[in-house]
């Protein structure tokens, strides 16, 4: 018997038909848009560890670095140091992390041993619990100096590879002025470092090293095959390296086409920090790669061109003596005028509190009252003065010495005596920043030590720099928001814990020959030096 066929009507046919795609549709697009997660998709993401201690700090200065400077992060707060990081980043989802500790402090003097073991027993102590890791993310500059310790930054992660291992890969990113030792070198898998300065790729390098660190995750590539070091006995202050002008732009310029070629993974070239005495500052390069001959080539390509350039580096702006860049500054009718106080850059390592400059431009007569020229001085701390200047209030007068409580070698405190114009609280370094007018100078006076970088730094203390016909900042060469402001720059060789003039330096146990210390230098042996792969010397 035929089975009966039961004719549904038209309408259900077309109309319910439709909205049962469109639902089935609606459906997938949800199944699409749920969260990725390991349960969702059985994928293991790697479990990565996040560290690193990060200082410029100079063994010539008489400042020292304490545990506070670090301003350290633990945990999640250390996702808000990497823009990158953010909680919807792509990166971000990649990867299980476990931030442990960031420190990051402004450069100064050498690091006290107790800041210095304080700050690693919490990172070895944070590492520890989240045990194990695929890999690691080190941040760091490569500049610190810690006392009776040479190598901190090699010390560092010798100490950190004892409790993650050999079978963790750690990926370093570095300051272009920071130094790679042997032990750093072989400790590390995968190392990178900023390629322009002033380090306007700060962040982007950064996430570069954190890429490439995921990248090889990943595909299950690991360890580089070949990791190639050579040192440089170069040792330039970043005055004269800037990747702004030649020849540093021009060698700078040649590490990333080098580092995209298949079978390279990053290429570096460090100049090294010249205000430390120790053995292990001087430029070094390194590349990193699977393919031997590529690796091999590339480093001595780049050390052997940093070598024929050597005589080719100059300061990146006008550099004079300190009454020749005053001279400069009074006569040009251009503003603002910024005019470098080098010698005690705190940005540099510079103790911040060195008087000279300051006392010059008070004895100068072209800023008393009768005078027509405006200046702005940043900075010089004075805590004494802070105080009285928070008593008294604003628009009333201050005497009070500033300055040279910790650098008193060129110039001792100067009583400052004038009138309060400004007072501004809360900032993450000076704590409290406070203007005294005296006559045409406006002297910004802070607790404690701290950089101007930013427009913003002066016209939120009531300062209008673009409208000042001379702007004096400690500080070497222009940072970006500085230079792209500036009327006329020049830079003041001043003295100070970063005297530019290296050869005034009394290092004791740099390793010579050095340039340019030492100019008749011979037969430089700029053939790689292969460095193993971390862990295979203690198998």
């Amino acid at each position: 018997m035929r089975e009966k066929t039961i004719a549904y009507p038209q309408i259900w046919n077309k109309k319910n038909m439709k909205l049962l795609r469109i639902y089935g549709v609606l459906v997938l697009i949800g199944f699409a848009c749920q969260p990725t997660t390991k349960e969702s998709t059985g994928k293991q993401f790697p479990r990565i560890a996040i560290t690193g201690l990060g200082i410029e700090s100079s063994t010539f200065s008489p400042a020292k670095t304490t545990r506070e400077a670090f301003h350290a992060l633990y945990g999640p707060d250390v996702f808000s140091y990497f823009p990158f990081l953010a909680a919807d980043s792509s990166i971000r989802k990649q990867a299980e992390y476990f931030p442990a500790v960031k420190g990051h402090a402004l450069p100064g003097g050498i690091v006290t041993k107790e800041a210095y073991e304080s700050l690693m027993s919490e990172t070895l102590e944070r590492l520890q619990e989240n045990l194990p890791y695929d890999g690691l993310f080190f941040d760091i500059h490569g500049a610190m100096s810690v006392e009776g310790l040479d190598d901190p930054e090699g010390d560092m992660i010798t100490r950190i590879r004892d409790v993650v291992g050999y079978e963790c890969v750690i990926s370093t990113c570095m300051d272009l002025h920071g130094n790679v030792s042997e032990k750093l070198a072989s400790n590390t898998d995968l190392i990178t470092c900023y390629r322009m300065a002033p380090h306007e790729d700060a962040f982007e390098s950064k996430r570069r090293a954190l890429t490439n660190l995921l990248q090889r995750l990943q595909s299950g590539k690991g360890k580089p095959a070949y990791k190639a070091w050579i040192p440089v006995p170069i040792l330039l202050p970043g005055e004269k390296t800037s990747t702004r002008i030649e020849p540093g732009k021009s060698l700078y310029a040649q590490v990333a086409p080098i580092a995209k070629q298949e079978g390279i993974v990053d290429a570096a070239i460090w100049v090294g920090y010249p205000w430390a005495d120790e053995p292990r500052n001087h430029a070094v390069v390194m590349v990193t790669g699977d393919d031997e001959a590529k690796v091999k080539t590339s480093a001595e390509r780049l050390a052997t061109r940093f070598w024929e350039a050597r005589d080719e580096f100059e300061f990146v702006a006008p550099t004079k003596p300190f009454e020749t860049a005053f001279q400069m500054a009074i006569e040009s009718d251009k503003k603002p005028f910024l005019l470098s106080d080098m010698g005690d850059n705190p940005t540099a390592g510079g103790a911040g509190d060195v008087t000279w400059t300051l006392n010059e431009l008070l004895k100068a007569d072209e800023f008393k009252k009768k005078g027509d020229k405006t200046l702005i001085y940043a900075s010089i701390p004075g805590p004494k003065l802070v105080e009285q200047a928070l008593q008294v209030g604003i628009g009333q007068e201050v005497e009070a010495y500033v300055g040279a409580e910790v650098d008193d070698r060129y110039a001792p405190p100067v009583l400052l005596t004038g009138k309060v114009a400004s007072i501004r609280q809360g900032d993450k370094h000076a704590e409290v920043e406070v203007v005294v007018e005296v006559g045409r100078i406006s002297v910004i006076v802070t607790k404690k030590r701290k950089p101007y970088h930013y427009e913003k730094d002066f016209t939120q203390l009531g300062l209008d720099p673009r409208e000042t016909d001379i702007v004096v900042v400690k500080i070497g060469y222009l940072v970006p928001e500085l230079y792209d402001m500036r009327g006329d720059w020049v830079m003041a060789l001043t003295p100070g814990g970063v005297d530019q003039d290296l050869e005034r330096l009394d290092y004791k146990r740099i390793k010579r020959p050095m340039f340019p210390m030492d100019q008749n230098m011979d037969d430089v042996d700029l053939s790689v030096r292969w460095v193993p792969a971390s862990g295979s010397e203690i198998e």
